[in-house]
């Protein structure tokens, strides 16, 4: 166990906006965090900095002991993260299937049998998708793209798997599916970032949580504490303790 990913003291703009504003975040080998707020936090932005979409301003990003602060994408998906973006994004005219081996992409100077044996450990997650390995991913429900596009990530044997908003659109039968698909994950040791809207459940299954208001970092804890917080049910619950 030890530190995968550290952001220290963060700064990023847009122009001349300050969007993060000195951001402190860790994930440790393994451990599942979330990162909540409500419109307009800063929570995007906080992925695209992790991942090289965005450049900070100051500070320092380290991923697997790696200063990856001007790195670009490619090189970071190359340590070992994944995405599963806000919106699915997947290859909407291309199959299920494809889709799925895209994933493996930077894994492709391993042997077929090693990324056969992964895509069958995905279809073993989500067996409606193995029904529908040759139907184009853009006819698929909401919910079934979802599945799509976790499964890519984890297609990647990533140790970090960035998830966007992921119980966005989606029915609260289908939210249920999902995090139980997060839990199985973190069963398998891989950490995960999961930036929501919807707390109860990110709250549920993550060790640690981050609360991030207007670019800066208002609350930090376990998700078991700050699922009991009265200014967090408020703010995100709808309610309080009592």
């Amino acid at each position: 166990m030890g530190t995968l990913l550290r952001l220290d003291r963060i700064v990023t703009h847009y122009g001349p906006i300050e969007v993060l504003k000195g951001i402190d975040l860790s994930i440790e080998d393994g451990e599942v965090v979330a990162l909540l707020g409500g419109n307009a936090a800063g929570k995007s932005t906080t992925m695209k900095t992790i991942l090289g979409l965005v450049i900070p301003s100051s500070g320092t990003v380290t991923f697997a002991e790696q200063d990856i602060t001007r790195r670009e994408p490619p090189y970071r998906i190359g340590l070992g993260m994944a995405t599963v973006p806000e919106a699915r994004r997947l290859f909407s005219s291309m199959s299920v299937y494809d889709n799925l081996l895209m994933g493996a992409y930077v894994r492709r100077r391993l042997s077929w049998s090693e990324i056969t044996k992964d895509l069958d450990t995905v279809l073993g997650l989500f067996p409606r998708l193995a029904e529908r390995l040759r139907q184009v991913a853009g006819t698929l429900s909401g919910g079934e793209q979802q599945m799509v596009a976790v499964g890519r990530a984890l297609m990647a044997r990533p140790r970090l798997i960035l998830m966007d908003e992921p119980s966005m659109g989606l029915a609260p039968a289908l939210v249920e599916t999902i995090y139980e698909i997060v839990r199985r994950i973190k069963s398998l040791g891989t950490s995960m970032l999961i930036v929501e809207q919807n707390a109860t459940m990110a709250l549920a299954v993550a060790g640690r949580a981050y609360v991030l208001q207007t670019g800066e970092i208002v609350s930090h804890g376990s998700g078991h504490d700050l699922l009991k917080s009265d200014s967090i049910r408020k703010a995100y619950l709808g309610g309080s303790t009592g």
